[in-house]
């Protein structure tokens, strides 16, 4: 196996847990390793620090998949792939779609699998997991009976590593899928969904909207495939507004509603949710219950002063949206954006709303998305809920 050396003092990162390695920490290379390849790292002083894959085209030149020296691949990633399966079937004993793997979060950086039935999708950001990608089906195939298998992968993480950007289909076909998440069953289209499909990560938020939602008039802003609403309803909402720019994602939005038996309180409207917000404002509309769920502001450090500016516009205008006694569902997945941060923005959009708020719940993402703690990059999800108490 090929070598790469740190340089001195640069270990100290891996050895707490951290898995990347980045290219301005490497001192030297033995054999010239070439992109995807699988290398061992050492220190300075020639102690082993672990494996992982190696890639000449990314800032992030190695992502570690080991603290030891993996001597079988397929079994690697076969017992890895097992434990996050099991990891989750703990937590979801009885759904069958869910974040399978969870890349660095699961020990397999750079591989993202998503599991819907018998349909597995997955997203592959490091070049070593892309060489590897005919062996991944493989195990899908024999392990997990995985009956279809593609990849929807996410252009701008491919660009950054040097890969290639367009999909395929594996094994099988890219058929839409229905899934159930424990109360609610969605109505999955693999040619237009957003990310691999569905957003798994705030499948455990929904569920805390349910706690209330009865008898409230609810407003689910950025709905895409109206989750939120969804479980306002079936918790007794009186009624939910679901509004997105997207025509497709209403039409999903309508469909769900149809296969849930929810259809008859829901309202639509295709609109800019910051356009949406101002009218709402303007006309004294009030809800009791108001979700947002608004993509990324920021993709990097350079956009997340005007990043910052949007959430509290958008919680500013929420919260003027809200009766005194409702509650706001707020959500950024901005990982630049951290917790204190997204927290001070809130307090900023309830002193120029000039509502009094009350925390009362905070969440990241759901069960299927573990973090590692010494690596900030695995938690992104910020989920609060306020409520509006003067």
């Amino acid at each position: 196996m090929k070598k790469i050396f740190l340089k001195k003092n640069e270990e100290h990162r891996i050895t707490s847990g951290h898995l990347w390695v980045f290219s301005n920490e490497i001192e030297k290379m033995e054999e010239d390793p070439q992109s995807g390849d699988t290398v061992e790292v050492f220190d300075v002083k020639n102690n082993l620090l672990g494996t992982g894959f190696f890639n000449k085209n990314s800032l992030i030149a190695v992502r570690m998949l080991s603290s030891k020296t993996i001597s079988d691949m397929e079994s690697f990633l076969r017992e890895k792939m097992k434990s996050a399966y099991d990891l989750r079937k703990t937590f979801y004993p009885n759904r069958e779609a869910f974040r399978m793997v969870f890349s660095e979060s699961d020990f397999l950086p750079g591989l993202v699998i998503d599991k819907y039935n018998s349909t597995f999708v997955f997203q592959v950001y490091s070049a070593g997991m892309e060489k590897n990608l005919e062996l991944i089906t493989k195990l899908l195939k024999e392990d997990f009976s995985a009956e279809n298998i593609f990849t929807k992968h996410e252009p701008y993480f491919r660009k950054l590593e040097g890969l290639p950007e367009e999909n395929s289909i594996l094994f099988g076909n890219a058929d839409d899928e229905i899934i159930y998440d424990g109360s609610i069953s969605y109505e999955i289209n693999f040619s237009h969904g957003q990310k691999t499909g569905f957003y798994f990560d705030q499948s455990d938020n929904r569920f805390f909207i349910e706690k209330i939602s009865s008898g409230k008039t609810v407003l689910d802003a950025f709905c895409n495939s109206g989750g939120f609403g969804l479980h306002a309803l079936k918790a007794g909402a009186s009624e939910v507004m679901f509004v997105d720019s997207s025509a497709i994602e209403i039409e999903k939005v309508k469909k769900n509603l149809e296969l849930n038996k929810l259809s008859g309180k829901a309202e639509f409207v295709i609109a800019d949710v910051f356009d949406f917000f101002e009218r709402e404002v303007a006309s004294h509309k009030k809800y009791d219950l108001v979700c947002v769920d608004p993509p990324a502001f920021a993709k990097n450090k350079k956009t997340l002063k005007t990043a910052e500016k949007g959430y509290e516009k958008l919680n500013r205008l929420a919260m003027q949206s809200l009766n005194s006694g409702g509650f706001l569902a707020t959500s950024s997945c901005s990982f630049h954006l951290k917790r204190a941060d997204f927290l001070a923005v809130i307090v900023r959009a309830a002193l120029k709303a000039k509502r009094t708020i009350q925390l009362i719940h905070f969440n990241e993402a759901s069960l299927d998305h573990p973090k590692l703690p010494a690596m900030e990059e695995t938690s992104y999800l910020k989920f609060a809920v306020f409520k509006i108490t003067g």
